[in-house]
């Protein structure tokens, strides 16, 4: 990825062994997230009070394996939503409102010296694919997580809530990973390629490679674009 800075000058500042530290670190962050219920913060205690009494062991107890029985509204309000997720959408939304501000700076400079926007406009249609998945990714979690406030704050609304709409919430937010990829296909070459190659080595059993030609090649990209 490249940073847009001013005087037309470009730093690449996302390298491989970079990315992957990311990564790994985003990983370990979601585990913690994810398992912090099972460290205590969850609501066993309330779900197991009407067999506290006839029941030595607690252990022992039956719970109905539903999602709001055992996960505490201030986990997902407090924790998961205030704490995890609204903060770095917001800083997300300020970074892109950024980078969309700058580039059309970059491009009315281009324009008035005469240079090539190739490279800038291969950016910026990056930048817009980011933007995509990030807003979608707003979309599809946005609801499950005002639901869950409203919930937490109105006691009301938590007694009365009709279940088919936590199932749709819950429906909707699980549907960004179902949308991803096919946002990532259809934006990005490379993953376009990727998922192409996958579908035909694996699903239509397809060779993907031609025998080499004279300068010793693959006609790899030549083969797919036919066989898909």
């Amino acid at each position: 990825m490249i940073f847009f800075l001013p005087g037309n000058r470009y730093k690449s500042l996302v390298t491989g062994t970079r990315a992957r530290g990311v990564i790994a670190v985003l990983w370990i962050l979601a585990f913690g997230i994810g398992l912090t219920p099972l460290m205590g913060w969850n609501g066993r205690a309330n779900a197991t009070l009407d067999c506290a009494d006839g029941a030595k062991n607690l252990s022992c107890c039956p719970v109905k394996c539903l999602f709001e029985n055992v996960v505490t509204m201030t986990y997902m309000v407090y924790f998961n939503f205030f704490g995890c997720v609204l903060p770095p959408l917001l800083i997300m939304l300020a970074i892109y409102v950024k980078i969309f501000l700058v580039a059309c700076q970059q491009l009315r400079r281009m324009e008035l010296m005469d240079h090539s926007r190739t490279t800038l406009q291969r950016e910026i249609h990056a930048a817009k694919s980011l933007a995509m998945i990030v807003g979608i990714f707003a979309l599809c979690w946005l609801p499950l997580h005002a639901t869950n406030c409203i919930t937490l704050f109105d006691q009301h609304f938590a007694l009365n809530k009709p279940k088919e709409l936590m199932h749709i919430v819950i429906l909707l937010s699980h549907a960004n990973s179902v949308v991803n990829p096919i946002i990532y296909a259809y934006r990005i070459r490379d993953f376009r390629y990727t998922f192409r190659r996958i579908i035909s080595r694996y699903v239509l059993c397809q060779r993907d490679e031609l025998p080499k030609s004279g300068n010793g090649q693959s006609g790899t990209v030549q083969t797919l674009d036919a066989n898909v």
